[in-house]
């Protein structure tokens, strides 16, 4: 995906709502999970999104609570809306994070510009600002699909790994 096709995406989903994000089962790959929804006088049907975002050499979350907010936020029982709504303190329970301010790609970033010498790829920076956490992605390119109800971004199987090793 070209710069400016990066840009068009995250302006698709500014403001919206962030329900899930890490890396992708391989590993490789860091997934965004978007709940896309526009007014509904438009009659436009809401939708999950993936934006999938390729090679991504480095991934940063941070928190993006004050900690005088954390202080009052440590109860377990803010874990679940049901529990926590009535309680004082970050209800994390609601189970997603408003997309505000969105997302940007950084222009000169001394990290994508090494990647993109080190691999002779085009690598870039994105910032992901939500009312929970903050997010740097270093990747390559950007994918970004939609995802059916139901669909799992990890399922936990009978088995544990089989230890393969990476060859280098």
């Amino acid at each position: 995906m070209e710069i400016d096709e990066i840009r068009a995406a995250f302006e698709d989903v500014f403001d919206q709502a962030i329900v899930f994000h890490g890396f992708a089962d391989h590993m490789r790959d860091y997934d965004v999970f978007i709940y896309a929804a526009a007014n509904p006088r438009t009659g436009i049907a809401p939708e999950h999104l993936r934006y999938r975002f390729k090679h991504c050499v480095r991934a940063v979350a941070t928190s993006a609570v004050p900690p005088e907010i954390w202080k009052e936020s440590l109860d377990e029982r803010l874990v679940e809306y049901e529990q926590g709504v009535d309680l004082d303190g970050y209800v994390w329970g609601v189970r997603w994070q408003v997309l505000y301010p969105g997302m940007k790609l950084l222009a000169d970033s001394p990290d994508a510009e090494r990647w993109s010498q080190l691999l002779d790829l085009p690598f870039h920076e994105a910032v992901i600002e939500t009312n929970g956490h903050h997010v740097s992605l270093v990747f390559s390119d950007l994918a970004v699909d939609t995802v059916d109800v139901g669909f799992a971004p990890f399922v936990v199987t009978g088995g544990g790994p089989d230890f393969k090793i990476p060859l280098p």
